[in-house]
């Protein structure tokens, strides 16, 4: 197969500081300007100005006056990568865009390379996030793609954790509830199941709650439990609660559009198992309105925050207002803020933290990429459970789809871990009007 040469935009650098690793045997080249943008992004906490770190060292071990002139080699069986510091300004691209801008000239490269340089058996490819980009590219005849080392393929199949059994047998349901050992599952025709896999199982006149426990490899009944006074509403919330308490689950996702219960349920599971964990800790990832920094709110840094933490804090006072505020429970969750023992905060306050038994919430997860979920999981120490909750159809960040965030790519890859449960939640429970509203609108 012949070589391919791709032209990486800063924006596939910002996703994944690793990418260049991800193109096999092919030739990389990095339009100069790509380095211009990445050096504004080098000063910051966020994800991304640690990706731009990154890749520049990286690329700084590779560095030399070969980069520039006629490439280096990235590794082993690799291609070589080679900065490109001129066809900036390429006359039929300043022609259609006369605005002098970065993508402009990540794109004049593109269109010399594609149109003028390479030999005719070589394809070139501008590999971009950003859709205007790639379109702008193709009508300049340049072949352009996403950067799809880490996105699913068919977010329709995607893993829902659950399933429904119709037509299942009497007995069977009887057995369930009168065994403590639970079923065999081949015995009722089910084979390949996936550990902590959940089973609504029913017929005309019974039904039944169940979970694939991957120790006993038996079918066990799951029992609908409140926690810390929150009851759940269906069954898909039972099975929440279910993986949220169980102690050896360590890694939860829940799935579902606004109003399912979904952050509620995890926080409420959060305080009951709480004398399991040193600190529950809830987190969700800053997304600036109209992409603006927060250096614009007014206040200290306290105040500026507390907009987009404001949601957590309401999923608490739900919490809260299920108990007399003379209560012990209400008080108690009073204590565990001031002593930080239940913390809120930033996702961006993680990098460099060792989480050791720390019940860990991460909301708003469909805002992240896949490299971020990483490093977040590997924060994790011993004892720690890391929760992640979000709608993959909600994403606020201009560079992540349904089939591209890190949420739905963690359940993809983590499907069939032991130590591993997934729950799409469907249906609606905050009101009649919300749930209306998410399916109409």
């Amino acid at each position: 197969m012949p070589k391919k040469t791709f032209v990486i935009d800063t924006n596939v650098i910002l996703h994944d500081y690793d990418c260049i690793y991800s193109f096999d045997a092919n030739d990389i080249v990095i339009p100069i300007t790509v380095l211009e943008e990445l050096d504004k992004f080098k000063r910051g906490h966020d994800q991304i100005n640690y990706n731009a770190r990154e890749f520049i060292r990286i690329l700084d071990t590779l560095s030399g006056d070969k980069i520039v002139k006629g490439g280096t080699k990235i590794g082993k069986k690799k291609g070589k990568i080679r900065i490109d510091t001129e066809h900036l300004q390429e006359p039929e691209v300043k022609q259609v865009f006369t605005e002098n801008r970065p993508d402009h000239r990540i794109l004049s490269v593109a269109y010399y390379l594609s149109q003028k340089q390479s030999p005719k058996n070589r394809q070139v490819i501008l590999v971009s996030k950003d859709v205007n980009l790639r379109l702008k590219a193709k009508s300049l005849g340049i072949v352009a793609q996403d950067y799809s080392t880490d996105r699913i393929q068919d977010i329709n199949g995607l893993y829902k954790g659950k399933r429904i059994l119709l037509d299942f047998p009497d007995d069977m349901i009887s057995h369930l509830y009168q065994s403590e050992e639970g079923l065999d599952p081949t015995e009722v025709g089910l084979h390949d199941l996936e550990p902590h896999e959940y089973f609504i199982l029913k017929n005309d006149r019974k039904s039944a709650l169940g979970c694939y426990n991957p120790d006993t490899l038996r079918l066990e009944r799951v029992e609908k439990k409140h926690a810390y006074s929150i009851k759940p509403r269906n069954a898909e919330q039972t099975f929440a609660l279910h993986a949220l308490t169980h102690p050896d689950i360590l890694l939860v996702t829940l799935m579902g559009k606004a109003g399912t219960g979904k952050t509620l349920l995890a926080l409420a599971a959060a305080l009951q198992v709480r004398k399991q964990y040193k600190q529950i800790y809830l987190a969700r990832p800053i997304i600036p309105l109209s992409n603006r920094d927060l250096g614009y709110l007014p206040g200290d840094i306290e105040a500026k925050l507390d907009p987009f933490m404001q949601p957590l804090y309401d999923n608490l006072a739900v919490i809260k207002n299920q108990f007399n505020e003379s209560s012990a429970e209400y008080n108690r969750i009073t204590e565990m803020l001031e002593n930080q023992k239940l913390y809120i905060a930033p996702l961006s306050y993680i990098r460099g933290r060792s989480l050791e038994r720390i019940f860990f919430i991460v909301d708003e997860a469909q805002n992240l990429t896949p490299h971020e979920v990483k490093t977040i999981i590997t924060r994790a120490g011993e004892g720690t459970k890391v929760v992640f909750t979000g709608d993959p159809y909600q994403i606020d960040t201009p560079y992540l789809d349904a089939r591209s965030t890190g949420l739905t790519y963690l359940v993809h890859r983590m499907k069939g871990q032991k130590i591993y449960a997934h729950i799409t939640l469907e249906k609606g429970e905050r009101s009649m009007l919300a749930e209306l509203a998410s399916d109409l609108l």
